[in-house]
C-alpha cells in the first residue's frame, strides 16, 4: 500500500517537534525512507512541504537539514499567534456552526473538570483541541492552516510551564465560547487576546542539548496507523 506524502510529512514533523531529530541534523531521503517504511518519493515530497513550513532547510553539500531558528524567530511566532488567534475567535463569532459550539462547550466542561482535579497532561491536550476547534470555527481554511503551523512550531521551540491557575484559563475559554455563541466578535477577540497574552508568559525557549543526534522515533516503522 502506498503511504501518502502527507502522512510521511506528519510523521517527520511530529518527530522534529518531539526532538527525535536535533536542530541542524541531516535528513537524508534514504534514512527517512527506511525509518518510516516508505519509498523515497513521499519522503522527498514531505521534505519540500516541511521546508516551506520552516522546519527544514536545504544546505549546500549537506542537503536537507532540520532548521535552526533564532531566538528572534521564535519570539516572532508568539507575536504572530497573539495577532491571529484573536482574529480567528472574532471570525468564529461570525461563522461558527452549532456543531462547533457543541464541541467547544464539551471541551470547556472537560477542561474545567480536569482543572479541578489538577491533571496537567489532560489539560494540555484539551487546550490544544479547544484552540484547533476555535480556529476551524473561523470558517477560514487559510487562517486555520496558519494557526496549526504556528502551534506546531511553538511546540517545537518552546517548553510550556504548567499554569499556576489552570481553572482561570478554562474560565477564559468558557468566556470565549459564550462570546462566540452570542455572535459578539469584538468580545471574542478581546478575551482571546488577553488569554493568548497570559499563555505566552508560560512559554520558555528550548535549547539544544548534547547527546545523540537522533533519538528513538515515537513512530513505528509500519505507518498505516498514522493520524492525519
Amino acid at each position: 500500500m502506498r503511504i501518502p506524502a502527507h502522512s510521511v510529512c506528519t510523521a517527520i514533523r511530529d518527530d522534529i517537534v518531539a526532538g527525535v531529530y536535533e536542530r541542524g541534523s541531516r535528513l537524508t531521503e534514504e534514512l527517512l525512507a527506511r525509518r518510516y517504511g516508505v519509498s523515497r518519493v513521499p519522503v522527498r515530497e514531505a521534505l519540500r512541504t516541511l521546508e516551506a513550513e520552516g522546519f527544514v532547510v536545504t544546505r549546500r553539500h549537506a542537503g536537507a537539514c532540520v532548521a535552526e531558528p533564532t531566538e528572534q524567530e521564535a519570539g516572532d511566532l508568539l507575536e504572530m499567534r497573539s495577532l491571529l488567534e484573536p482574529l480567528g475567535a472574532a471570525r468564529a463569532a461570525q461563522r461558527r456552526t452549532e456543531a462547533h459550539l457543541k464541541v467547544l462547550r464539551g471541551l470547556v466542561r472537560l477542561g474545567q473538570e480536569r482543572a479541578r482535579r489538577g491533571n496537567s497532561e489532560d489539560l494540555r491536550s484539551l487546550g490544544g483541541w479547544f484552540h484547533e476547534t476555535l480556529a476551524q470555527a473561523s470558517g477560514s481554511p487559510a487562517l486555520t492552516s496558519m494557526l496549526t503551523q504556528l502551534r506546531h512550531k511553538i511546540a517545537w521551540m518552546y517548553a510550556v510551564e504548567a499554569s499556576a491557575s489552570p481553572a482561570e484559563a478554562w474560565v477564559e475559554h468558557g468566556a470565549i465560547v459564550d462570546a462566540v455563541a452570542r455572535g459578539d466578535s469584538e468580545r471574542a477577540r478581546a478575551i482571546t487576546a488577553v488569554h493568548t497574552e497570559r499563555s505566552s508568559g508560560t512559554h520558555r525557549l528550548r535549547f539544544p542539548s548534547g547527546g545523540e543526534r537522533v533519538r528513538n522515533s515515537q513512530h513505528p516503522v509500519n505507518m498505516s496507523g498514522l493520524r492525519h
